[in-house]
Order: structure tokens, then C-alpha cells, then sequence
């Protein structure tokens, strides 16, 4: 393998996108085919991150009611009175089993709409994102690069949009790519194609845990 894309393990952190309920969950207003079945892959993701004392960052997004900062494509919806993503809500909360905290993770609306870093647990944080991309108008490169990391596992939901947007951010920003294939909604052959091609490592979680625990 190219050295330049080989994955640090030791110097990587897991990038959790969209694992929220009005994504997941059966009849919400976003509900994303396929993602529910890949929960117990992230929740096992997260373990592995969890034991090996690496950095997790679970980015999300929020709409405000009156749809001010919502995505131009799903703004006349919320205007309409669509309910999705509302701060404070259910469905905008992490997926209650990917948290080891018991009744699940409560997100600080106040603070991620600000921009700031929300902690969760040791070295687990929650960061909001306002598009598609994780590090569009976000201080994540900085939050990332001033840890020292230069190695990125992304997982979540839905590959299309805004997994695959974030993966191809964090290319341009010269970070190395793994994608836990098994752990991610709406993944396709192409997409699969497109990621070798830009140096991505495509891991299952299982191979994602051995190396993490192998090579340090």
C-alpha cells in the first residue's frame, strides 16, 4: 500500500456521522433505508474506539423549527411544519444503544449551534455540522489536527450525502481515509470504486478492531 495512505492507528480518530433517531428509526420524517441494520456495527465501532482510548467524535444535525438554517432541499418542508431534527427533541438524539450512558446521550443544542465541541465521555464528543459536510463551516480540522491526528474511520449514515461528502472533505485536507464498510447506510459499488480511488481504505469493523489493537 501507498505510504502516504497506509492508516495510523495510533494517531486516529472515528468519525460517527448522522446517528440520529430521525434518521434510524421506523416512520420519522428522514428515516434512511438500511441504517437501523448497521447500528450494532457502530455500536461495536464505538466499543473498539471506547477500549482503545481513541478519540470519537459524533457529528450531527439540528434544523431549527422556523427551517433558518436548514439545507435549501429539505427547507420548504420544515417551513411546511414538517417535524425533524428539532433541538431538544427524541429524534434528534444520538441512537439510544450507541451510548454507554444509561436512557442514552442528551446533546446540548445551545452549545453545538454554537459551534463548540460538546464532551459526552473521555475523549467522546458531539460537534454540529450546518450542510452535508462534517468540516463545512465547522471547527473540526483544527479539533482534530491539534490532537495530532491524521487518521480518520468514518461510519454512519447515509453514504450518499453526507458521509461521502465528509470522507471526501477530509481527503482534501489530506487526512488518511478508512471506511468501516459494514458500519455505514447506503453504501453502493461505485461509491466503493470512488473511495478506492481517492486512497480510502474500505475495513470491516472486525478487521478495523484488529488493526487497531495489532499494530500499536
Amino acid at each position: 500500500m501507498d505510504r502516504y495512505l497506509i492508516p495510523h492507528w495510533s494517531r486516529s480518530a472515528l468519525i460517527s456521522v448522522d446517528v440520529q433517531n430521525d434518521f434510524s428509526l421506523p416512520g420519522v420524517p428522514l428515516e434512511i433505508p438500511g441504517t437501523r441494520k448497521i447500528m450494532s456495527g457502530v455500536a461495536a465501532l464505538l466499543d473498539v474506539f471506547r477500549r482503545r482510548g481513541r478519540p470519537i467524535v459524533h457529528v450531527v444535525r439540528l434544523y431549527l423549527e422556523d427551517g433558518s438554517n436548514v439545507d435549501l432541499c429539505r427547507r420548504s418542508m420544515v417551513e411546511a411544519g414538517k417535524k425533524a431534527l428539532v433541538p431538544e427533541s427524541r429524534g434528534a438524539e444520538i441512537v439510544e444503544q450507541l451510548s454507554r450512558a444509561p436512557g442514552g446521550f442528551r446533546l446540548d443544542a445551545e452549545k453545538l449551534l454554537k459551534g463548540e465541541f460538546q464532551e459526552l465521555g473521555s475523549r467522546e464528543f458531539a460537534m454540529f455540522k450546518p450542510r452535508w459536510g462534517a468540516f463545512y463551516k465547522t471547527g473540526l480540522e483544527e479539533f482534530l489536527k491539534t490532537r495530532g491526528i491524521d487518521t480518520l474511520v468514518f461510519c454512519g449514515c447515509n453514504f450518499p450525502n453526507c458521509p461521502r461528502t465528509s470522507i471526501y472533505e477530509a481527503s482534501e485536507r489530506d487526512f488518511r481515509l478508512v471506511v468501516a464498510s459494514d458500519a455505514i447506510s447506503g453504501i453502493y459499488d461505485l461509491g466503493i470504486y470512488e473511495l478506492q480511488n481517492i486512497g480510502a481504505s474500505l475495513l470491516t469493523v472486525r478487521e478495523i478492531e484488529r488493526l487497531v489493537f495489532e499494530t500499536e
